[in-house]
């Protein structure tokens, strides 16, 4: 793995060079900026040296031509300033014995590193171990270029998820990095968790604080084509020099633009991102607490909130955005599993849930076109930490509704626990090994029978049981007459050996009959 560069030489790392030891160096002006990259060493005596320079030199003279012109003296300081060259090594000798005054105080004014070499040596000494550090760093720079853009380009071509490729991003980069929009709110991350987690727990001050910058290793890259922006990628306190960071911004943001302009995900970044984080709140690897960051830097308001948690049944996701965004609801919406979709809603305090909640209902129901679209729903959660379990609870009202659909009764259009009741708590226990027993061996007469037993015959047991025992409704519900209803009913009874006009031995049925539902699904 190609690993981030060292940062590139400063002032302070040249003056700590063997060579420039030897020549006993002292920092007369400017030693608050002793950390300054140096980009090139020149050797100069003209005194309007300032012209032919670019920025970033490191300067070295004898003074030979700026001996007893005090003017000329003070402005080869100022024009080194202004050219913004990183510092200026003056060899002690003829010209200047002693460090000049005029020079070291026109230095310290603009704040340019001035350093005094006490021991003459040949500068091309120093010029040439310079010039060939940096110009190994550059070719560094380029071989990292080209590694990060081979790697990221293959896991394209294989089709690798966002997310594998921010972790290799994260990997060149040795820092956490941050996928945002233009709302800064963070789309996806990689990098060490607990780095991660510091980022994003101030992530609004401190990301719009840092968004005018690429100081302090936040290195920002646009992502965006065809004349449009729609996001950006930051490296959070990248430790190597600022070109090289912005050299791995670059490639990386090219490789997340061709990503999505590919299509490498079935779901926008903004539905992955929720997804990531509803997903982990659910299955409760990750604590509570520790997702606080993430879902405030999403977006959620997290303080002083109620928190609903629903899960709807064969629902679209990019449906329930819309719909919250309608209302105005702040919330998150993401795909758990095939047919289930979480949303969390986040309240304010003195709003009223359940009122929110059935309107939210109400007005997904009418949008969708489909009348029996049911929402599950827990109770509403007042700190965070109850979140998970009020996901997990509202996922479980909803498996129990989608066999309760099977049945064809009536529910109401927001469905609490209290209102799955006994298929509630079967499928809380069909992991059981005694329910299992308990529901083979109830049910043993039809399931061993033969291959139209369960097609033909459960279906008709699981409505008549659903129903309350109506066989009239039985009947309508199967489109059988009443005397084809009966032969079935007798033909389930003699499999089973019950009677199922017996309240016990057909509630002892049903409750076989919930378990084996539960499990199948």
């Amino acid at each position: 793995m190609t690993t981030a560069l060292e940062p590139a030489l400063s002032v302070r790392q040249v003056l700590a060079l063997d060579r420039v030891l030897a020549g006993e160096p002292e920092v007369v002006a400017g030693a608050g900026q002793l950390d300054r990259p140096v980009r090139w060493v020149h050797v100069a005596e003209a005194p309007d040296v300032g012209v032919m320079l670019s920025g970033g030199e490191m300067v070295l003279t004898t003074g030979v031509l700026l001996a007893g012109d005090e003017e000329a003296q003070a402005e080869y300081i100022r024009s080194l300033y202004r050219a913004e060259a990183a510092a200026v090594v003056l060899g002690l000798g003829r010209a200047f014995p002693t460090p000049p005054d005029v020079m070291r105080r026109a230095a310290e004014r603009c704040g340019l590193p001035m350093v005094v070499l006490h021991r003459p040596f040949p500068f091309a000494e120093l010029t040439e171990e310079v010039q060939s550090r940096l110009v190994r760093r550059k070719f560094a720079a380029v071989s990292l270029s080209e590694a990060v853009r081979t790697a990221l380009t293959g896991l394209i071509t294989a089709g690798a998820p966002l997310q594998r490729l921010l972790d290799e991003i994260a990997q060149h980069a040795g820092c956490p990095l941050v996928v945002t929009n233009l709302a800064h709110r963070v789309l996806a991350t990689a990098g060490e968790r607990s780095a991660v987690d510091d980022v994003l727990r101030d992530w609004e001050r401190i990301s719009r604080q840092a968004g005018g910058t690429q100081g302090d290793g936040w290195i920002r890259a646009e992502l965006g084509g065809r004349g449009e922006r729609w996001g950006q990628i930051v490296l959070c306190g990248y430790r190597g020099d600022t070109a090289t960071g912005r050299l791995l911004a670059d490639r990386a943001a090219e490789a997340l633009v061709l990503h999505r302009m590919l299509g490498g995900a079935a779901h926008s970044w903004e539905e992955q991102s929720a997804q990531s984080l509803l997903t982990d709140l659910v299955s409760g690897v990750v604590p509570a607490r520790q997702l606080l960051p993430r879902a405030r830097a999403a977006g959620l308001p997290v303080n002083r909130r109620t928190f609903v948690p629903l899960v709807v049944r064969d629902g679209d996701p990019a449906q329930l955005d819309r719909v919250l965004r309608m209302l105005g609801l702040p919330g998150l919406v993401a795909e758990l599993a095939e047919g289930a979709t979480a949303v969390l809603l986040s309240l304010a305090r003195d709003q009223d849930a359940p009122a929110l909640t059935a309107h939210f209902a109400t007005r997904l129901r009418s949008e969708s076109g489909v009348g029996r679209t049911v929402v599950a729903a827990a109770e509403a959660r007042t700190t965070w930490e109850d979140v998970p379990g009020g996901l997990r609870e509202a996922r479980h009202v909803a498996d129990a509704v989608a066999q309760s659909a099977t049945t064809g009764l009536d529910l109401p259009v927001v469905v609490r626990l209290r209102d799955v009741h006994l298929r509630g708590l079967i499928r809380l226990l069909r992991d059981d090994p005694h329910v299992q027993a308990f529901a083979e061996r109830e049910l043993d007469g039809l399931l061993c029978g033969d291959g139209h037993t369960e097609q033909d015959l459960l279906p008709v047991l699981r409505t008549y049981l659903a129903t309350g025992r109506n066989k009239s409704h039985t009947a309508q519900l199967h489109h059988v007459s009443r005397p084809a209803l009966y032969r079935r009913l007798e033909a389930i009874e003699a499999r089973l050996g019950v009677d199922l006009d017996d309240f016990e031995q057909a509630a002892s049925v049903h409750i076989a009959l919930l378990a084996h539902d539960a499990q199948q699904a």
